[in-house]
């Protein structure tokens, strides 16, 4: 198969055997066999390496260990498993190899699917995505070109929360955005944290981003938690498979409720946490420590993720996070306020605003806040307004295109390194923290960056509403405080009014 479009193939050629299998079910059958692949082929690779320097050491456990290979039993080696691949019982062969590599490597306790034996699964289906899987040739010049098994992995991540959509897509943030948001902060060196992480796509491309900038990837530690036990699995075996050590806890917890990281003080933060989640168990946390802007409101999770994440921050550290937009504006219960102290303590980098239609779960907009801890420009915010930006790449999801993610993060990256960054209008603006106060601390970056030069016939009904209500905003501010000086130059002058 071509490397142009493998992925691709792949997927189709696996989607054809999946009959009347459920899109949620069949994912753990695959990204099940696909994993078993990896390790199995990763350790092969090194059998043969021992083979040709000493066969002694072939079968020597440590060996492998030592290189951070998983060691592979005989009876769970790809070779047994395709073998079988025909047999009645080819579903127990599975189990018992996920079993076998389990017991023999302890960072993999309970995290494998061992249900392919289960009468309802299709055993002619599951022989058929073993022949199809077989014939990845990992061994070869196209494993060389980098670790295709992760590519697949993340690839089919991807397709299947596109497939299980609004029912059960929570596990995997879009690929653009995660990009955006790790080209933005650039992690490079230290500790990286997610505390919902999902299947892993923030760490997976915050080491990518590491290793395309010919850094160390042994330079950067991966913290992460994830609320869900099945989705932590997919992100441990994601991780596993690109060969990243991390830590995602011994188990899956809710981070509010029982944080598993509690000392950890992280150098960069990516998370895209549930939005609006208005179930999150406020009552028991009111007196929490970690609210120190303020105790977020029990029908809304967005702040306390928020304050949540800025704890975790170190003292140098910078954060990206993807929220809803009302994130931005409300003042439900409390949130103004929490903004405003958030703002007031000059953690708030930048404001990007993104388009609707970006996730598999749910088509509203939303926003990505970038928070630091030791801002460059201090008492000033970069807003961005990218909401015009994407393409449609079907009729339900729409996609930040490589020139959106690079006009983005030049952008940002441009006014933190003072290389040649400018305002531009309807676009980008810098502001100070006199104009966020001047708009109430909301931080709507079309309230900052006006409207791009277009004929009046051309503009959009809401984005007129906005710069009307936004100029008529700061008038009514302006007149509010000459009044006030006038007051105060005629009580100087014995003429109180």
């Amino acid at each position: 198969m071509a490397v142009i479009g493998f992925e691709e193939k792949l997927w189709s050629a696996a989607d054809k055997l999946r009959n009347n299998m459920d899109a949620g079910e069949y994912k753990h059958v695959v990204l099940g066999l696909i994993f078993l692949k990896y390790v199995s082929d990763t350790f092969q690779e090194k059998w043969q390496e021992l083979m040709n320097e000493d066969p002694d050491f072939a079968e020597d456990r440590d060996a492998y260990m030592a290189e951070g290979v998983f060691w592979v039993p005989p009876n769970a080696r790809w070779g047994y498993i395709a073998d079988r691949a025909k047999l009645p019982e080819i579903g127990q062969v599975i189990d018992n190899a996920l079993d076998a590599i389990e017991k023999e490597n302890q960072s993999l306790k309970g995290v494998l699917p061992k249900n392919y034996s289960r009468p309802e699964l299709d055993k002619r289906i599951l022989g058929e995505i073993i022949d199809l899987f077989s014939n990845i040739d990992v061994g070869g010049s196209l494993a060389k070109e980098k670790d295709i098994l992760g590519r697949v992995y993340e690839y089919f991540l991807g397709k299947f929360a596109a497939s299980e959509g609004k029912g059960g897509g929570e596990f995997y943030t879009p690929k653009s955005i995660v990009t955006l948001m790790v080209e933005m902060i650039q992690p490079f060196k230290g500790y990286v944290y997610d505390p919902a992480c999902g299947s892993g796509g923030m760490f997976v491309q915050s080491l990518k981003f590491v290793q395309e900038h010919s850094g160390n990837t042994y330079d950067m530690s991966v913290y992460g938690q994830e609320s869900n036990p099945t989705t932590w699995k997919l992100a441990k075996m994601n991780l596993a498979i690109r060969g990243i050590e991390s830590n995602l806890g011994s188990k899956n917890a809710d981070t509010f409720h029982e944080d598993l990281h509690p000392t950890l003080k992280a150098d960069y933060v990516l998370a895209n946490p549930p939005f609006n989640d208005s179930d999150w168990g406020q009552l028991k946390l009111v007196d929490d420590p970690r609210w120190k802007f303020g105790t977020p409101p029990a029908g809304n999770a967005n702040y306390a993720w928020l304050e949540h994440m800025i704890d975790k921050l170190g003292q140098n550290g910078k954060a990206a996070i993807v929220l809803a937009n009302g994130s931005l504006s409300s003042n439900t219960s409390g949130e103004g306020e929490i903004r405003k102290n958030i703002i007031s303590a000059d953690l708030v980098d930048a404001i990007i605003a993104l388009p609707d239609k970006l996730f598999y779960t749910t088509g509203i907009p939303v926003c990505v806040w970038i928070l630091n801890r030791d801002k460059r420009h201090k008492g000033h915010t970069l807003f961005i307004d990218g909401r015009k930006c994407g393409t449609m790449v079907n009729r339900r999801l729409r996609e930040l295109t490589a020139v959106d993610i690079k006009k983005i993060a030049e952008s940002y990256i441009n006014w933190q390194t003072d290389n040649g960054y400018e305002d531009i209008q309807g676009f980008c603006k810098v502001a100070n923290f006199e104009e966020i106060q001047i708009q109430d601390y909301i931080l709507t970056p079309g309230r900052y960056v006006g409207i791009a030069d277009q004929d009046e016939e051309e503009e959009l009904f809401e984005e007129k509403m906005e710069r009307i209500t936004t100029n008529l905003g700061l008038n009514f501010n302006q007149s509010r405080k000459l009044e006030e000086e006038i007051r105060r130059q005629l009580e100087v002058l014995g003429y109180g009014i």
